[in-house]
């Protein structure tokens, strides 16, 4: 933890200044310069007006290797938090923000210059500021400014003579204590269904296909649509004259899924629970898993950023919705097959939406006209297709 001190020391002719005014009665902040181009240092006591200003902040000015978040002693984790903590108590209205991004007296940004969305908010004794960043972790790898403003002001309505500033930066941590979801037999499919495929033509798909138990009739996809990979159905029914029968298979593809379903709903102690009440468009989600107790809504660009090996795992008790026109956005080399999204409810994939990752549904899936997938579609009833196209990942 930084603490800021000043190393000024007044001339003998300000104390005598100070003395003057004193006995005569003065009561205010003093700014008159004592030589030209000299001022009353921040703090100076004249009667009861005292500057604020910042005595100390974590993390520390110059820290290194700050992890991107923190583990409490019941297991929660949180992403890390900036702070600030004055001089005096301060007027919470000039420092505390009302909304995300609003944050005119206490800011946090990248040091390339990109602004930190979050909040910020005041202990019980206004002596301290919290900065929360609206995303579930700052970035690792990165480097952060913080900055206080002369706009922050005392209980009295005295503001802040100097801005103070720090930097910090984020280590290479990541969350590493998730393994990726063995798929088994479904691993090869790109769509995988217990109640059928509709399609609006054309769609075009990489990956395996197939449906079971239900009869191969209700697989709607045409050949020239499954770009590489094999439409498998169980029974003659399925879509000529490229379909294959082998209901063996799919009855342990579809066993091998409804596993990998369980798998990832049983995983245990998350890093995040109910991280923006679901909303997470707009944040940049780092590895982990991930509860949600509602339903999960995409409403902006979403996020992960992690290295190749890195894995999520996303627990959706409701529906998972992707707005229209929206993207989720890999970073760092993070890959769709270790990205897992088990949800309870339905999934609804919007109109030109660009996805990324497994979806593990216990019900239905529907792509929306044009929307795209770089996964799988993993679905216990069934997937609807508009024009989409839906590419498996290596694995």
């Amino acid at each position: 933890m930084t603490r800021f001190e000043s190393s000024y020391r007044p001339p003998m002719f300000m104390a005598l200044l100070f003395a003057a005014l004193l006995a005569g009665g003065g009561i205010g902040r003093v700014f008159a310069a004592v030589d030209p181009g000299v001022t009353v240092a921040p703090g100076t006591l004249v009667g009861a007006a005292t500057e604020p200003t910042v005595i100390s902040s974590s993390p520390s000015n110059r820290a290194t290797s700050v992890p991107t978040s923190t583990n409490s002693s019941n297991n929660v984790v949180t992403g890390t938090v900036v702070t600030a903590t004055f001089s005096q108590p301060m007027y919470p209205a000039t420092i505390s923000s009302s909304s995300a991004g609003d944050l005119l007296t206490f800011a946090v940004k990248e040091t390339t210059g990109n602004d930190v969305p979050g909040t910020v908010v005041m202990n019980e004794a206004n002596t301290v500021a919290t900065f929360t960043p609206t995303s579930s972790a700052l970035n690792p790898n990165t480097s952060y400014t913080a900055t206080v403003t002369m706009a922050a002001k005392n209980a009295a309505g005295v503001a802040m003579a100097n801005p103070i500033e720090w930097t910090f930066t984020i280590g290479a941590i990541e969350f590493t204590g998730q393994t990726p979801v063995n798929l088994g037999k479904a691993g090869p499919f790109a769509i995988l269904t217990k109640s059928g495929i509709t399609d609006v033509f054309p769609s075009a798909i990489n990956g395996d296909v197939g449906a079971s138990p239900i009869t191969g009739a209700a697989i709607h996809l045409t050949c020239a649509e499954v770009m590489t990979g094999i439409i498998y159905s169980v029974n003659a029914a399925g879509p000529l004259p490229c379909r294959v029968t082998d209901p063996t298979l799919l009855t342990k593809a579809v066993g091998d899924m409804e596993t990998a379903y369980t798998d990832a709903a049983g995983r245990k102690l998350p890093n995040f629970v109910n991280l923006g009440a679901g909303l997470i468009g707009g944040l940049t989600l780092v590895p982990g898993l991930y509860k949600w107790s509602t339903r999960v809504l995409i409403s902006t660009d979403v996020t992960l950023s992690g290295g190749k090996n890195a894995v999520w795992i996303f627990q959706i008790a409701g529906t998972l919705t992707q707005a229209s026109a929206t993207k989720v956005i890999l970073k760092g080399g993070a890959l769709p097959k270790n990205i897992f999204w088990q949800t309870s409810g339905a999934v609804a994939i919007g109109t030109t939406a660009h996805f990324e990752g497994v979806i593990l549904a216990k019900t239905k899936i529907a792509m929306k006209t044009g929307a795209s997938a770089n996964g799988r579609l993993l679905a216990q009833t069934a997937v609807t297709l508009e024009k989409n196209a839906v590419t498996r990942p290596a694995r």
